[in-house]
């Protein structure tokens, strides 16, 4: 029977795709084969041929320099006396390796490190120090599944740092009150926050304070058990004269505090590393490039996995070099002593002291060189009824002088020509209307000369000079007329020309340059001129007798005199490097014959004027300028009391002279028989600087001798 056409069609149709099948998986099978062929080849064109460098890429190193600090220079006295050292502290500390580690290998390190040392002894200010966040990171490490749990789904998804902060905030107080928060765990915590601070390859000082010696001893003994922990010898500064100039010397950062974070860019592009302690303050800032020293560098060696695998020093450390100051610190200390006594006498006087003494301030230098020779400062603590050494006062504090800025108002009355040498004014008071009556302390005559004013402290002189550099007219009881208020700039310019009001530029980060009078009203002029206006500062007034004592030359006081090479272990420093020259600020702009005239002045004020009573039979030749000025304290905008400012400034001897001083004892009583501390002050600074340099010649000519024998 003959099939039907159309199903043989269909038949044949079948068979040629089951022919096609077989076919198409042959060529599917053959590719995979192919592919995994040349992986195959590859793999082994990499184990045979490549083989060695392959491995060297997965031992790799990597070489990481680093910095160890090294001991600041020293300070030695102007006879090379030691002042201030370095003292060996034994320390444990902390080098994190390349890349760090975790918070979990910290904690870790942390508890073994506690088996040996506590670094907070003090159990109360352990609790103290541990805050509230110390105990979540800590209970954060122990639970961390928990706190996952606790959040949300959006919370997941933060940065790393939005979300740490989150989970923390998931910790609440009853989680933290299951844990016994013991002194031991305390002590584990306190020590991984030290850990924490810590920067990597960069040593990090865990503790070195209240270290025992057996506490030392164990660390060391374990160092194999704990990595990047070391036992070394660390320094700490060492004050050899106690409070004698210590606020110059200045303070250090911790390694914990390391360099300041706001000045960090600085410190960092010269070569600071995070956990460097640098000198804030004084001295030890103002010279932080010399004392610094040059650090040891070392090279870490580290592999893949950041673990160090070797270290080189590669430049050996060396300590800062030292500083050679300008005094003598067994003069600074007998300065000191004059200070505190004479204070201590005054404040016991009942008619110096009303309540409101406290403070007694001195400055001594050279006038030629700029040289300090002593800054002295006490004050009294009447809570604890006990005198502090505030040194720092001298170029800290100011306050109005009164009369002895006189020097200076007469050289501008000279230099805008509105007086000249013999020029005698009235000493009939000033009246301006709206104003008190301005007056001397006393009757004086019915004039004086300039000289005279300056001997015997004229404060009309003075006012009547101010009001003709104001080009005003003046009438009793009327007001000023024609008053350049321009006046001010023009006094205070002169003033500046001796460093009154302006930083007299000593070497020290930071210096006060005294306030401006408010309400520069034509009035206030006047008082302007005998210093009852503007506020100094002890050393401004050290700096502006200086200047009138060397012939108008200003010289730039400073503390340093030298700065020389590490010395080699004997005690003494070593080769000089740089010595610090004098150096003029300014010349002032007047004549010489004008200061000349004012140096008479001065003179006659110890020989024939104000301070002839306390001087005038002293042994040493003076030349000097009191001052006093009215200071009424104050409260909730009434006056409950009247004191005085009393100051005084002079120089010795009074041709070419050696020593200049400034004193100043603001807030005095006025009763009658007050104790004269100002003078008693100077006489006994002046006597001991001529007795102390008699005595070191005696001694010099005495080693003269002997080495001629």
């Amino acid at each position: 029977m003959n099939q039907h056409p159309k199903l043989n069609k269909k038949k044949k149709k079948l068979k040629k795709k089951k022919g096609q099948l077989p076919f198409r998986l042959n060529i599917l099978f053959v590719s995979v084969f192919l592919i995994f062929s040349l992986l195959i080849v590859q793999l082994g064109v990499v184990q045979i041929l490549n083989g060695e460098e392959a491995q060297r890429q997965i031992n790799q190193t990597e070489n990481t320099p680093s910095e160890k600090p090294v001991p600041r220079g020293k300070m030695y006295d102007s006879d090379f006396d030691l002042i201030l050292d370095n003292q060996a502290v034994k320390s444990i500390t902390y080098t994190p390796p390349k890349n760090g580690e975790s918070a979990q290998e910290r904690l870790d390190l942390a508890e073994k490190l506690a088996e040996y040392i506590t670094i907070i002894k003090d159990d109360e200010e352990l609790e103290e120090t541990i805050r509230e966040r110390d105990r979540k990171e800590y209970w954060y490490l122990e639970n961390q599944e928990k706190i996952a749990e606790r959040l949300t789904e959006e919370e997941k998804q933060l940065d790393a740092g939005e979300k740490y902060s989150v989970e923390l905030d998931k910790i609440t107080e009853a989680d933290l009150d299951k844990i016994e928060w013991t002194p031991e765990l305390l002590n584990i915590i306190a020590i991984k926050k030290e850990l924490d601070s810590a920067y990597e390859l960069s040593p990090h000082v865990v503790v070195n304070e209240g270290l025992t010696d057996e506490e030392y001893a164990k660390v060391a003994e374990h160092l194999y058990a704990l990595p990047g922990i070391d036992a070394v010898i660390d320094w700490e500064r060492e004050k050899l004269y106690d409070s004698t100039l210590s606020s110059f010397f200045g303070n250090l950062t911790t390694s914990d505090e390391g360099i300041p974070r706001e000045a960090s860019e600085f410190y960092l592009a010269n070569g600071y590393t995070w956990n460097d302690r640098v000198g804030t303050s004084g001295l030890e800032q103002q010279y932080e490039h010399v004392l610094r020293g040059r650090k040891e560098k070392v090279q870490y060696t580290t592999n893949t996995y950041g673990d160090v695998i070797n270290s080189e020093v590669v430049v050996e450390g060396q300590r800062g070099k030292d500083l050679i100051l300008t005094l003598d610190m067994e003069y600074q200390a007998e300065v000191d002593k004059i200070v505190q006594e004479e204070l201590r006498t005054a404040i016991n006087n009942p008619a110096s002291n009303n309540g409101y003494l406290k403070d007694a301030l001195a400055v001594v230098m050279n006038p030629q060189t700029g040289e300090i020779l002593a800054l002295s400062g006490y004050r009294y603590d009447k809570e604890e009824k006990e005198y502090f050494n505030q040194a720092y006062r001298t170029i800290y504090d100011s306050h109005v002088p009164g009369s002895s800025i006189k020097g200076a108002t007469v050289l501008a009355g000279y230099q805008e020509d509105v007086i000249d040498i013999g020029t005698v004014l009235s000493e009939q008071d000033i009246k301006i209307k709206g104003t008190k009556e301005f007056s001397s302390y006393s009757y004086l005559g019915p004039s004086n000369s300039d000289i005279e004013a300056i001997a015997k402290s004229s404060n009309v002189y003075m006012g009547r000079i101010a009001i003709k550099i104001a080009g005003a007219t003046y009438r009793r009881n009327e007001k000023l007329y024609n008053f350049d208020y321009g006046a001010f700039d023009t006094m205070r310019n002169y003033y500046s020309q001796f460093g009154l009001g302006v930083k007299t530029g000593i070497d020290l980060p930071f210096e006060a340059t005294g306030l401006r009078g408010a309400n520069p009203q034509e009035g206030n002029l006047i008082y302007l001129s005998i210093g009852q206006y503007d506020t100094y500062t002890a050393l401004q007034l050290a700096q502006y007798v200086s200047t009138i004592a060397n012939d108008g030359y200003r010289m730039k006081p400073h503390l340093v005199q030298e700065i020389r090479e590490p010395g080699n272990g004997d005690g003494t420093p070593g080769e000089l490097i740089r010595s610090i020259n004098p150096q003029v600020l300014n010349r002032v702009d007047m004549d010489d014959k004008y200061i000349e005239r004012v140096q008479d002045g001065f003179r006659r004020v110890v020989t024939h004027g104000t301070a002839s009573s306390q001087w005038g039979s002293f042994p040493y030749e003076v030349a000097a300028k009191t001052g006093t000025a009215e200071n009424p304290q104050y409260k909730d905008g009434k006056q409950v009391a009247y004191t005085e400012n009393l100051s005084l400034v002079g120089y010795s001897p009074v041709k070419n002279p050696e020593v200049a001083f400034a004193i100043i004892v603001p807030n005095n009583g006025t009763g009658t028989g007050r104790h004269q501390v100002h003078h008693a002050i100077g006489k006994r600074v002046i006597e001991t600087y001529y007795e102390m340099k008699e005595n070191s010649d005696e001694e010099e000519s005495d080693n003269n001798e002997n080495k001629e024998d």
